[in-house]
């Protein structure tokens, strides 16, 4: 078992460089799927959730090739396969994201239900609901989400009202609408960067998408997506995280490749907490030196305080001066991490969707476990600002979202790194 390895108390000095977004990355690349000709997709994420989808498409037939270390060429012309391979797309929850694809492309989709983290709450309804508004049928059975165009052929646009604001069923609809033909409608869409970035990527291959961003979206389908180059955005949650940490360990870190507006949310309320957040063109400067105050947090759909990054803050908020407020409005299963905090020091009540946490003066290093992808990431958090040493298991869960995280804070001055503990040592732990 490999873990993560942090000896606490270091303040946090230098240069961090963000990299390319997750979560337009899992749904741009199956994208490709719908083009005619080769895609060249720029500034990638090197993380398992990635790696995993660039699987899939090689197994569906799709030529992918490696440029560098952040650049692929994806040209799946001659996909000979639609049926995904049931292994991998159970590892991953943007998995979904081919079925739109593959629907809007050929009329037909049979995908693996997705996996990913358990954080409750996520079903697929919205999803289904689009795509029957665009003529498809759709049936979920032994673990597989089949759909189709009856008598094959194309979808045809629709009218879709979202019951929820859905950040994967507006992405999904959205791939579906691209080849349907005539105009599809989504009203109560989710605005978040990375929808935004699909549709800009879309629309360079040729689709017409308008009012990504809003939440009216509009989607006149189109007879063929050609090739093209394209870059995804920075990752807001990743330079969220890194602002997150040097505000728990203290110290001065420039966070660089990053849109500043994009962060909004989140330096709202670092500031609110008595940390500095200077923003430049395209970097952040953030600096902590004094306490840590308390802050009352609600997630919320974009622009709102983002739900990936509620973890995150509560480290940050374990160590504040006084009495904080946590709300979740999104998930219903994200406070698993907080028996972890607790093992080491943190004062954490939850009902329900709320969590109170009273700030200490100190956390303390323990073994814990990454219970899911921002949760592991809290847990490199509040190990970076504790005492003595903190051990991270389960860290293949932060793996599928951060690219050289070890790397990243090493150079800015943590002592972190990842070690190799034999199964009866962990057995001998675990007893």
């Amino acid at each position: 078992m490999t873990k993560y390895q942090i000896r606490g108390g270091n303040p946090l000095h230098g240069t961090i460089e963000i990299s390319g977004a997750k979560n337009a990355a899992v749904a741009i690349i199956p994208a490709a799927l719908m083009v005619d000709g080769t895609c060249r997709i720029e500034n990638i994420p090197q993380i398992s959730d990635v790696t995993l989808i660039l699987q899939i498409l090689r197994e569906l037939g799709a030529d992918v090739r490696t440029v560098n270390r952040t650049t692929v060429d994806v040209d799946c012309t001659h996909i000979r396969n639609r049926q995904v391979p049931y292994e991998l797309a159970r590892k991953i929850r943007a998995s979904y994201y081919l079925v739109g694809a593959l629907l809007g492309r050929f009329g037909w989709a049979e995908v693996p239900l997705p996996g990913g983290c358990d954080l409750g709450g996520r079903p697929i309804d919205q999803h289904i609901k689009g795509f029957v508004a665009m003529g498809a049928e759709v049936d979920v059975r032994n673990g597989l989400i089949c759909a189709q165009v009856p008598g094959g052929g194309r979808l045809s646009g629709g009218q879709v009202y979202l019951d929820m604001v859905s950040v994967g069923a507006t992405m999904n609809i959205m791939l579906a609408a691209a080849l349907a033909k005539g105009m599809t409608v989504i009203e109560n869409a989710a605005k978040e960067p990375h929808i935004v970035d699909l549709a800009n990527f879309l629309n360079s291959m040729g689709a017409d998408i308008m009012g990504a961003g809003t939440d009216v979206i509009k989607i006149r389908g189109v007879d063929r997506l050609r090739g093209g180059t394209y870059s995804i955005i920075p990752d807001q949650i990743e330079a969220g995280t890194y602002m997150a940490a040097v505000a728990a360990a203290g110290g001065e870190v420039l966070i660089k490749n990053v849109i500043p507006k994009h962060l909004d949310c989140i330096t709202a309320k670092l500031v609110e907490m008595g940390v500095d957040v200077e923003e430049q063109d395209d970097a952040v400067l953030v600096r902590r030196t004094g306490p840590i105050s308390r802050v009352n947090v609600k997630t919320m759909p974009y622009p709102g305080f983002p739900t990936d990054m509620q973890p995150q803050i509560a480290a940050v908020l374990c160590l504040a001066r006084g009495t904080s407020v946590l709300t979740e409005g999104v998930w219903e299963n994200r406070y698993r991490y907080v028996d972890e905090f607790r093992r080491m020091g943190a004062r954490i009540q939850v009902d329900g969707k709320v969590a109170v946490i009273e700030g200490v003066d100190k956390l303390t290093g323990a073994p814990v476990h990454a219970c899911d992808l921002r949760a592991g990431a809290a847990m490199v958090i509040a190990g970076l600002s504790a005492q003595g040493v903190t051990e991270i298991d389960a860290i293949h869960h932060i793996e599928r979202g951060y690219e050289t995280l070890v790397e990243k804070l090493s150079r800015v001055g943590a002592d972190i790194r990842t070690i190799t503990v034999s199964d009866e040592e962990t057995q001998a732990q675990v007893g």
